[in-house]
């Protein structure tokens, strides 16, 4: 059970209202986490163009970016974001084969082209310790990679790291 009860609709300002109609309008639903941020208007709109902006925009292919995102939720066990970007994920063409074998990706590289087993695995060093991206990973990066793509990846990495530990830490029930 949640900690802090999700807000609805008819309890949040003018703004928080538009960006709730946003969510209705592409997913059919608001995740109760932009629900609960609602607490906090400018929280709540600050995380929604940043979430936006950092899946919507740029060059990375949008499945690679899933990939991350459930990757990175993954390694942190939050059930909350691998409910719904588990189901974008295949959405946007990822295999459960390639979902389930992301943790042993190295014994399966079959199932995953270079490029994204060098996103893959800097995402997995940035979530664990960001400090220990090595020389060689970010060259590796760089074949396959323009600066701005990198921060592209990095960014996809730093906001699920973000939301996996607010959405643990409050217990946010998944979005029916």
């Amino acid at each position: 059970m949640a900690r802090i009860r999700p807000l609805n609709p008819n309890e949040v300002d003018n703004e928080a209202k538009e960006i709730f109609e946003d969510f209705l309008k592409e997913r059919g639903n608001i995740p109760n986490m932009f629900r609960t941020l609602a607490y906090r208007p400018v929280l709540l709109k600050t995380a929604f163009d940043h979430f936006r902006a950092v899946l919507k925009t740029g060059t990375v292919d949008f499945k690679l970016k899933e990939m991350i995102a459930v990757r990175v939720s993954q390694m942190n066990e939050c059930a909350y974001w691998l409910s719904s970007h588990t189901a974008i994920a295949k959405g946007a063409g990822v295999s459960e084969d390639t979902i389930r074998e992301m943790e042993n990706k190295l014994k399966n590289p079959e199932l995953f082209t270079e490029k994204e087993l060098v996103a893959l695995e800097f995402a997995e060093v940035m979530t664990t310790d960001s400090n220990n991206v090595s020389d060689e990973l970010y060259n590796d990066m760089k074949k396959y990679f323009d600066d701005g793509e990198i921060i592209e990846i990095a960014c996809v990495v730093g906001v699920f790291n973000y939301f996996n530990k607010f959405n643990n830490a409050l217990k946010t029930d998944i979005t029916k």
